[in-house]
């Protein structure tokens, strides 16, 4: 799909308004905090793990609005942007992947991209096998999420797949 297309330096670019509402959208919606999977840290609205402040959200917090619920996403993710354009200056990226990644890292972690083989696969300017090592994120709470038939922790695994097929898409 990319042919002809040439990707853009990933500090030019910030998650379009259809990558956040995807991630909104995959991560759900709580008024009340939550532990998402087991073994997880409490989150609230659309998986915010911190208010503003950086105070982490605890299970005795009080309910929030859908409308906090966006304003915590929306910070989350620009603190989230500007962490994960440092970890890959100088990489370029179609805008599609520069989504599918940050929506990893909203799911995983900023702690977890830097470790990654997909961060360093960009560094290193492989971009298959960067879409490859998506595959390699597949456990919650030291669970394999692909386990056939699991109840525990299936979706992670099957975002990891929708991942993976939309990073193939734009290779």
């Amino acid at each position: 799909m990319s042919k002809g297309r040439k990707r853009i330096a990933a500090a030019l670019l910030t998650v379009s308004a259809a990558g956040f509402g995807t991630w909104v959208a995959n991560e759900g919606f709580s008024s009340q905090p939550i532990i998402p999977t087991k073994g997880d840290v409490p989150t609230i609205g659309h998986g915010s793990t911190r208010y503003e402040d950086g105070t982490r959200v605890k299970m005795t917090d009080p309910p929030i609005s859908r409308a906090r619920a966006e304003q915590l996403a929306r910070n989350l993710m620009g603190g989230d942007e500007r962490l994960f354009r440092a970890s890959i200056q100088g990489v370029a990226l179609h805008p599609e992947e520069y989504d599918l990644y940050m929506d990893f890292v909203g799911n995983f972690g900023i702690g977890n991209w830097r470790s990654s083989s997909m961060r360093r696969e960009l560094l290193g300017g492989n971009y298959l096998r960067a879409c490859h090592a998506l595959l390699m994120w597949k456990r919650a709470g030291g669970y394999d999420c692909s386990t056939p038939g699991n109840k525990r922790c299936w979706g992670v695994w099957e975002r990891q797949l929708r991942r993976h097929a939309q990073c193939l898409s734009v290779q």
